[in-house]
């Protein structure tokens, strides 16, 4: 990994994070792909997010980067599917949650000891 990993390059991560859950909300949103404006939104998202993410692997190692990025967005996604579109949350969905979220603080726990 670059020396050179600053707070920027991490919330740069976070809003690559973000975007890519906007993307798959308004790919949710469009409906099958019927509905235009979502389908545009969705590839404005996904465009600008996965540049993002280019940027910071400059820095961060892939495997972390790409690790955070999907697995963050993936439990973000989860509860959004929970809270918004009313889909149903078991206890094995919620514990699968908490075991991404535990994965991506022990790849980034290795990362700060190396």
């Amino acid at each position: 990994m670059n020396s050179e990993v600053t707070a920027i390059t991490w919330m740069l991560l976070i809003v690559a994070i973000i975007l890519e859950v906007f993307g798959t909300i308004s790919m949710k949103l469009s409906d099958g792909f019927t509905k235009i404006g979502p389908i545009i939104a969705m590839l404005g998202f996904y465009a600008v997010g996965l540049s993002l993410l280019a940027y910071v692997v400059k820095s961060i190692d892939i495997s972390i980067a790409y690790a955070v990025w999907s697995g963050l967005g993936t439990a973000l996604i989860a509860i959004i599917g929970f809270l918004w579109f009313k889909e149903t949350a078991t206890t094995i969905k919620i514990i699968s949650i908490a075991l991404i979220v535990i994965g991506v603080i022990g790849l980034n726990l290795n990362v700060s000891s190396s």
